[in-house]
């Protein structure tokens, strides 16, 4: 018997489920806050972050996005995280790098939430929770031939093949775990993950609807053999693309993949933060050709994205 999970979890529920009291100061050793005031590993002080958030895998795609603000207040990089905040015009912006896979987002998105939700004087939980908007803008594969190289995707869901999510306590909803269910019917993953999904926000993904292909975006643990890729290794399932292009359940077939979008879905949601995930096809791996500039997709896509974004 297999057990599916599905994040629904409320930002009424979620204040009650991550700290019972929020008068017990939280340790050093777990809210680690440098000499300077900073989160660890971001090394960003409350000050220095927005409310509204793009996130990128690539450290070198931060400039390329804040090269658009009007007036960039911070900058800083520690390790591959690199953050920039400004504005374009009244609109307070931040742009993270998060690297790349579901660890590093599980770093970025509980530091994200501890720099506005922590208070770092006492260590403690604020009364009041703020919820961030944190927009992703990456990279993907396409799973459909009709989701061409260079095409842009929303993710309607985030379905995650890797386990980050399993170590955090969850809710379920029944129709959301009949989704889960027929996919692991219909591709048979079960022996390599025990998959969990997350909805993008209602709120944001309507803004994001011209231009833009709707479908279930699959996060994946890695590049090469998680993603159905061989070079000198044979795969446990030489069939993975074949099966995630095929999956139908009602309106919901899956879109594209790559290695984020599940792990932000999922962590925004119990955090209580809105969520969407916007992705430039550089690669489609029904018709197995990739974008001759995946740079200029990306950079399609961002100056699509930002002008919808100043408006939320």
């Amino acid at each position: 018997m297999y057990v599916f999970l599905y994040i629904r979890v409320t930002f009424e529920h979620k204040i009650l489920s991550l700290n019972a009291d929020r008068m017990i100061p939280i340790a050093s050793s777990e809210l680690i806050i440098n000499q300077r005031g900073a989160i660890y590993h971001l090394d960003t002080r409350p000050e220095e972050i927005a409310d509204t958030i793009i996130t990128v895998g690539d450290p070198d795609r931060v400039g390329v996005v804040s090269q658009h603000f009007d007036k960039i207040d911070y900058k800083n990089q520690h390790r591959e995280f690199v953050t920039h905040t400004g504005w374009i015009g009244n609109k307070r912006l931040s742009v993270v790098a998060t690297g790349i896979g579901p660890d590093n987002v599980d770093i970025v998105l509980n530091e994200l939430d501890a720099l506005v939700n922590i208070d770092f004087a006492t260590r403690q939980v604020h009364s009041t929770l703020k919820p961030l908007t944190i927009i992703r803008m990456g990279t993907c594969g396409s799973l459909q031939a009709d989701i061409p190289v260079d095409g842009f995707v929303a993710g309607t869901y985030g379905l995650g093949l890797d386990n980050l999510l399993h170590y955090y306590r969850q809710d379920t909803t029944d129709g959301d775990l009949q989704l889960i269910q027929a996919f692991v019917t219909q591709t048979q993953l079960h022996s390599i993950s025990q998959p969990y999904i997350a909805g993008a926000a209602p709120g944001l993904l309507r803004h994001f609807v011209e231009d833009f292909h709707h479908g279930i975006t699959v996060t994946c643990p890695g590049f090469y053999g998680p993603q159905g890729r061989i070079l000198r290794l044979g795969l446990q399932h030489p069939e993975l693309v074949n099966r995630l292009t095929g999956f139908r359940f009602g309106p919901h077939r899956i879109a594209n993949f790559e290695m984020e979008t599940s792990a932000i879905y999922g962590l925004g949601k119990l955090l209580g933060h809105h969520c969407i995930s916007l992705n430039a096809v550089v690669a489609n791996r029904v018709s197995r050709t990739f974008s001759s500039d995946g740079q200029a997709a990306v950079l399609r896509l961002i100056q699509k994205a930002l002008p919808v974004i100043v408006t939320l």
